[in-house]
């Protein structure tokens, strides 16, 4: 039976139904967006397997984030365009395919190359979150988006620790051909699950990636939030993108053991419902100034602690809390400024938060290649501070925050 979309204000999160939708929306979200993450703790399996060098293994989480930011600037547009849960379904078959060629890779460019594709068919992540807030009623937006993105960055920061698990019991592709069987089963779902919402096809494609740019121009504080959360995630993406190689040649540390230090930075996940209460609270633009000084204060005691691995873990720890906060609270921000339009809106938004992290996984791996792991931790740690500058230009264009009304 086909359902039908909840758009009525008057819906709250005492709604069964809107409940239910909510939390298949976060575990669709965890598992589709933790394709972009299972090689990087795998990278030095990875080197071994294809007989190159770890600097050029990077390039695999590089290649990996360029597929999605692609995909962000071209695809994701179209959930204002088509009906989303059809978009949806199609894009998960088309990750499936592309999970079981990067598994079956015979050469390195080959998996080059499918990591790119699971990389773009990855972008569901990012239809369903503009989905949750359409679905929520105004009052709880931040309460809402705040539940589904914390399933997403519960999956970004799982993803790690289930790939090191599996590489450890079954070898590193393994968790390519299991995640293909798991996005057969959640295109499934979706289609039996999710409310329709049909798109503006009164537009067309061409008008609609024109009126992205027009969006960007027309928006600063879009303009302001996605420079900031691009510094963020490019500060993230360094950070886990060598950090593999410091656990492993700096602290000789088993694979699966490699796994439960990604588990431990997991519990940064628990942020996303604090930064979505701050945000409906009033409070999303001193949070995020407090956040983003947290996530380069994490790196830098990532860089000076090195040899502690208590150190380092309580860096990841403050690192995914600063930037999963951040992130719940920016989306808060730009989604109430066009609802006909947030898909594109998270195209920019979205679009610069990867570019950030794709460059920013680039540099990280030469200069660990250069310098080491202190060399890539302070790269991290320079580029939230630039972020913590635009924010700063926040504080002389808006009033001083006063909280929601109860």
């Amino acid at each position: 039976m086909t359902a039908t979309l909840l758009t009525r204000p008057a819906e709250t999160t005492a709604n069964p139904r809107l409940r239910m939708i909510t939390l298949v929306l976060a575990v669709a979200c965890g598992l589709t967006v933790a394709n972009l993450y299972y090689a990087q703790p795998l990278l030095d399996l990875i080197a071994t397997s294809f007989h190159i060098t770890q600097g050029a293994a990077t390039v695999v989480v590089t290649m990996t984030q360029i597929g999605y930011a692609l995909a962000l600037i071209f695809v994701l547009p179209l959930g204002d365009l088509f009906e989303n849960r059809a978009l949806v379904t199609r894009l998960l078959v088309g990750t499936a395919i592309a999970l079981v060629l990067g598994g079956l890779s015979p050469a390195y460019g080959a998996f080059l190359a499918a990591s790119v594709l699971i990389g773009a068919t990855s972008v569901v992540a990012q239809i369903l979150v503009p989905l949750a807030a359409h679905l929520a009623p105004p009052a709880e937006r931040g309460r809402f988006v705040g539940r589904v993105v914390g399933g997403l960055l519960l999956g970004i920061l799982l993803a790690r620790s289930v790939s090191s698990f599996v590489a450890a019991a079954w070898g590193w592709r393994t968790i390519y051909f299991i995640s293909a069987v798991l996005m057969v089963g959640l295109a499934v779902l979706l289609r039996r699950t999710l409310p329709t919402r049909a798109g503006n096809r009164a537009s067309s494609y061409p008008r609609l990636l024109g009126s992205i740019v027009e969006i960007a121009r027309a928006e600063p504080a879009l303009r302001r939030r996605a420079f900031c959360q691009a510094t963020m995630f490019g500060a993230f993406s360094a950070f886990w993108t060598v950090i593999g190689y410091e656990l492993i040649d700096g602290h000789h540390l088993s694979q699966a053991a490699v796994g439960v230090f990604a588990l431990v930075g997991a519990a940064g996940a628990a942020a996303a419902p604090l930064g979505g209460w701050l945000a409906d609270h009033g409070y999303g633009r001193t949070g995020s100034g407090v956040a983003i000084a947290l996530a380069s204060g994490s790196l830098v005691l990532a860089a000076l602690g090195h040899h502690s691995l208590i150190a380092l873990a309580v860096a990841a720890v403050l690192l995914d809390l600063a930037v999963n906060c951040h992130q719940v609270m920016s989306q808060h921000e730009i989604y109430a400024l066009r609802e006909d339009a947030r898909a594109r809106i998270n195209t920019v938004y979205m679009g610069s938060t990867f570019i950030g992290g794709a460059i920013s996984s680039a540099v990280a791996g030469a200069l660990h290649s250069a310098y080491g792991w202190v060399g890539a931790a302070l790269f991290g740690a320079a580029l939230p501070v630039l972020g913590l500058i635009v924010w700063s230009t926040s504080l002389r264009s808006r009033p001083v925050e006063m909280p929601a009304a109860a």
